[in-house]
């Protein structure tokens, strides 16, 4: 088993590579399990490929993860995910008005729903994610201007 000690956008996690068999990679981020499916996995160590995946450790979808960062989001304050976790419901469309207090997205991480809420009153200029997303901790869930 071999331990690593990753940055990403300024929050630690400590990543243990259980196993790697073809191109499914058993991890532990922060003291929770996942299943990581590699694209062009390697043939020879497996390990080497493991820091490429790790990033994307709790994304099981890494494109879809990395296409709303190739939109230009819009302005405003970002609403951020207070933990790594799966997407399981977006309430907010862009354009919506919200109030600070309002629900904006339900995020599932550890076996517990939690409610992300917008933190100031405004009107959603962006949705960064969609349901069924993973999503590391700070990242980004919709934009309020």
């Amino acid at each position: 088993m071999k331990s690593y000690k990753f940055k990403i956008n300024g929050n630690e996690y400590n990543v243990e590579i259980n196993s790697v068999e073809g191109s499914i990679a058993d991890v532990t981020v922060n003291g929770t399990s996942y299943t990581v499916e590699m694209e062009n996995a390697p043939a020879a160590p497996a390990v080497q490929a493991a820091p490429a995946p790790v990033q994307a450790a709790s994304s099981p979808a890494p494109a879809a993860q990395a296409a709303p960062a190739a939109k230009p989001a819009g302005a405003g304050k970002a609403v951020t995910s207070p933990l790594p976790g799966v997407i399981i419901e977006v309430s907010v469309k862009e354009g919506q008005a919200v109030k600070a207090g309002q629900k904006v997205a339900v995020i599932e991480a550890m076996k517990m729903e939690n409610e992300i809420q917008a933190e100031t009153d405004g009107t959603v200029t962006a949705v960064l994610v969609s349901k069924g997303d993973s999503v590391l901790e700070g990242a980004e869930i919709v934009k309020i201007a």
